[in-house]
């Protein structure tokens, strides 16, 4: 036996070594530049940069070791400003500054560093030896990390509220079991604030595909971001206070629209009410029990074997008039919609969606199926505009019927099997890419679809839209939830940071199920936590099948007393309340 363990040990020897494994490669030296319509264009050994000042306080750098595309932005929603802007040369390195800010570009290496002009302190800067790099497809840019660094933001993830020491991801993942420690669940905002002894800045990527921030996780030298596949763009944002860079990263991205005020007040969600008795004796027990409330929610019972934009002919048979009746006693009603599309003849949505053409392909042109609450599934292509119209018009007879609330819901996508295959193709606004840059930005433009089909139904009044998934930007079109917590104090307390790291990212209007969704909360941990719901953005209770129900009159007398005390309270409070939201949607706080 040890005969033949010699030989082969001899025969895997000869073997070569894994050819073609890329190595780091940075950008190199700086070749050659020029000011081409006050944008800057670098030329290095290994790629090209462009620089392009949007006010005095934002420049965008793009980066690529072959040639910068020029694509669109689903996020960015502003154009480059008229900059007054300077470039000097200074022998071994370059100034390209506007009033506020000096970008310090060293010709060898080619390396950035950004410079507060007021101050003359550098508040960003490449590592000298990385700077922007790639290992293969995959690009990181290395920072160093500045004395006293501190960083905040990253909207919807998980952990304390510095993210210092740490690694997050951002793609896009249906994770109902999340805790402090994961690092990638519902949605992507790929924004942070970092904070020195120097001053502050902010820093946008905008790519959709995977991305990973490292604040000097598992090394003391560098904190950096990187992208799976496309090219560095990324925003510095120079400000003076936490607020100036929201209020700059809020006219880059859009301030949030307006919501109705009814939806600033508590509303009411299980999985499910059903059937349309459930739901009216529900509403009713509010008014009986002098508990205010403004919206209850229909979660996918509502539906015809699960499909959407239907309704059951037995457990939900008139909804016209169940919307109506809700109305008539105060409250507006939200109902769930899934980005999934049944396979089924004689299914209008379906049917429609087939003849207009409007679902993801296969490379070989055959439309992507996946499994969830329906069955086998097609599933829109939100980056097609004429699929996005598609899908405004399917809520025609909804919003007929009376609905003025719309939740989209499993749109990371979520599917069974959890593994939406990579290759599926989407049109990216006639330019086509996969999913693997398309997944990330799916749920937002869901979202949209959403907000501008219902609105325009709507006759111009504002519709309530709630998102599970989203990316930068969605908060001009929805509101978001932190998806499937649980009952306990850990989820109870991890809300609170989510919702403020959400507050320190852009996106205003955001909440969290109070009372846990999965599993059944005490009655103490209920109490606390509708304590603590009333004075978050959205005020919302919500649990899941098979849970106890999470109306306030279920904890006992001294729960529901507490409950109802700061319910009024919130609505005592709206006033200050919508007048923050209005500050909110213009000014990005």
């Amino acid at each position: 036996m040890k005969k033949y363990l010699i030989l082969l040990a001899i025969a895997l020897c000869g073997l070569p070594l894994m050819a073609n494994v890329p190595l780091n490669k940075s950008l190199g030296d700086l070749v050659n530049y020029q000011l081409q319509d006050k944008q800057l264009e670098l030329k290095a050994t290994f790629g090209e940069v462009y620089l392009t000042f949007y006010t005095p306080q934002v420049v965008r750098l793009q980066a690529d070791k072959e040639k910068i595309d020029k694509a669109f932005s689903y996020a960015v929603v502003t154009e480059p400003g008229n900059v007054a802007v300077k470039v000097e040369d200074k022998g071994d390195h370059l100034e390209f500054s506007s009033a506020d800010v000096i970008v310090n570009i060293t010709k060898k290496p080619l390396r950035f560093s950004f410079i507060d002009k007021t101050t003359g302190k550098v508040l960003n800067a490449d590592d000298k030896s990385f700077g922007i790099s790639w290992i293969g497809d995959e690009s990181t840019v290395y920072k160093t990390l500045q004395p006293g660094e501190r960083f905040i933001g990253l909207g919807e993830q998980v952990g304390d509220l510095d993210r210092r020491g740490t690694e997050r991801v951002n793609w896009n993942t249906d994770d109902p079991s999340y805790d402090w420690n994961s690092d990638r669940i519902y949605s992507s905002i790929p924004f942070y604030i970092g904070i020195n002894d120097n001053g502050l800045y902010g820093i946008f990527l905008d790519n959709t595909c995977k991305t990973r921030f490292n604040f000097g996780a598992a090394n003391d030298r560098f904190s950096s971001f990187s992208a799976d596949y496309g090219e560095v763009d990324y925003y510095f944002i120079a400000g003076k206070d936490v607020a100036s860079i929201l209020n700059s990263y809020s006219k880059l991205t859009g301030f949030m629209t307006l919501p109705p005020k009814w939806s600033l007040g508590y509303q009411q969600c299980r999985y499910s009410y059903y059937p349309d008795s459930d739901v009216l004796a529900t509403a009713r027990r509010f008014r009986e029990r002098k508990i205010p409330a403004d919206m209850i929610y229909l979660d996918i019972d509502y539906m015809d074997h699960y499909k959407v934009f239907t309704w059951s002919p037995t457990k939900f048979s008139d909804p016209h008039s169940l919307l109506q009746q809700l109305k008539n006693i105060g409250f507006n009603t939200a109902a769930i919609f899934d980005p999934g599309i049944k396979v089924e003849k004689g299914y209008a949505s379906y049917d429609d969606g087939i003849k207009k053409d409007v679902f993801v392909k296969y490379p070989d042109g055959t439309y992507y199926t996946g499994q969830v609450w329906p069955g086998w599934c097609n599933f829109p292509d939100f980056t097609n505009p004429v699929a996005r119209q598609w899908w405004g018009e399917q809520f025609t007879k909804t919003v007929n019927y009376g609905l003025t609330g719309f939740w989209n819901d499993m749109n990371e996508i979520a599917a069974w099997g959890k593994a939406v295959p990579e290759l599926i193709e989407f049109d990216w606004e006639g330019h086509k890419t996969s999913y693997v840059q398309a997944k990330n930005v799916y749920g937002m433009l869901m979202a949209r679809s959403t907000y501008e089909g219902t609105k325009k139904l709507l006759n111009g009044n504002r519709p309530f839209v709630l998102t599970r998934a989203g990316y930068s930007g969605l908060q001009r079109y929805t509101a978001i939830w932190t998806g499937d917590n649980q009952a306990n104090e850990d989820h109870m307390l991890l809300g609170i940071r989510m919702l403020n790291s959400m507050g320190l990212s852009g996106i205003p209007f955001c909440g969290y199920d109070v009372g846990g969704f999965g599993g059944s909360p005490t009655q103490e941990l209920y109490a606390r936590w509708m304590t603590i719901g009333a004075f978050s953005p959205m005020y919302r209770g919500h649990t899941a099948v098979s849970t106890m129900h999470s109306e306030p009159w279920v904890f006992g007398e001294k729960a529901e007393d507490i409950s109802r005390r700061y319910i009024q309270l919130r609505y005592r409070l709206m006033p200050y309340i919508y007048s923050t939201f209005y500050n909110a949607s213009q000014t990005g706080m």
